[in-house]
């Protein structure tokens, strides 16, 4: 029987956990046929690089960086691709070309009972991962703000999102500002505390967390960040991301197979490999 194969197209690409959570995942289902490998492609060779697993039959890969933004000029972009500006699941079958991670983080929240709906929401960031949470946010129906160290990054994620998505009621702060905004999540789209700057923090000590707010930090390595730690301190709860990278995943094998994954069990493995990472 001949493998179908899928994979991951980055560079450098060699620290990629999804070629673990996915080939788990194969196991477990039985999908012996099917194998998830890592590909290292520079960004100068990509049109040329996406010759490899196309012509060796891949079903489809996933794309991480520096190659997001860039591949949407070889696929086909679907709505959500076009609305955040970057592709990171591609089927060649279609060519098309998703972006998961939206749905991945909104998935996430709903599995920890975030409530989304109506909520004040603070993202802190102006990336894409900023453009990938507030899209999924403000389509879940939120009151989203935008805190970013460079004011005019938040602007152009604003005026892309309203040109892309047609998204027009998101804010943009200081952090002062939104210390008092009242807002019920508070999301990390930053690096910030991202090993080995475990001891950073987005936060300043100085202002005040909102009472019972949640903050989920989009960091998962390390699982606790300085972030989260603060949360916690100020009686609030924290979410780390790593649900996060499960769940866009999972979205990816899903849109390849046709079947749906073991989510807890792609939690686990990942969660099991940083673990076993020196600190």
């Amino acid at each position: 029987m001949p493998t179908k194969r899928v994979g991951v197209i980055g560079f450098p690409v060699e620290h990629s956990l999804s070629p673990l959570m996915h080939n788990a995942a194969f196991k477990a289902l039985n999908m012996h046929d099917w194998h998830y490998d890592a590909m290292s492609i520079p960004p100068d060779i990509l049109r040329l690089g996406l010759r490899e697993p196309r012509d060796h039959g891949y079903i489809g890969i996933n794309v991480t960086v520096p190659h997001k933004e860039a591949i949407m000029e070889y696929v086909r972009p679907d709505e959500s691709a076009r609305a955040i500006g970057a592709v990171n699941t591609v089927d060649f079958r279609s060519n098309i070309g998703a972006n998961t991670d939206a749905d991945g983080f909104i998935n996430d929240l709903r599995a920890h009972e975030v409530p989304i709906a109506g909520e004040r929401v603070l993202v802190l960031g102006a990336g894409g991962a900023a453009r990938a949470a507030v899209y999924g946010l403000s389509r879940a129906g939120a009151a989203v703000a935008i805190v970013n160290r460079t004011r005019s990054r938040a602007t152009a994620l604003v005026k892309h999102l309203r040109a892309s998505a047609g998204i027009e009621s998101i804010s943009i702060m200081t952090l002062d500002e939104a210390a008092g905004w009242g807002m019920s999540l508070i999301v990390n789209c930053t690096s910030v505390g991202l090993h080995p700057h475990v001891g950073q923090s987005p936060w300043l000590d100085a202002l005040p967390f909102p009472v019972g707010v949640t903050v989920y930090d989009m960091v998962y390595r390390p699982a606790n960040t300085a972030l989260m730690r603060q949360c916690v301190a100020h009686e609030g709860r924290a979410i780390g991301g790593l649900g996060m990278l499960a769940r866009q995943g999972a979205i990816a094998f899903e849109l390849w197979t046709g079947v749906e994954p073991p989510i807890d069990l792609m939690q686990r493995v990942l969660r099991d490999a940083l673990d076993e990472t020196p600190k």
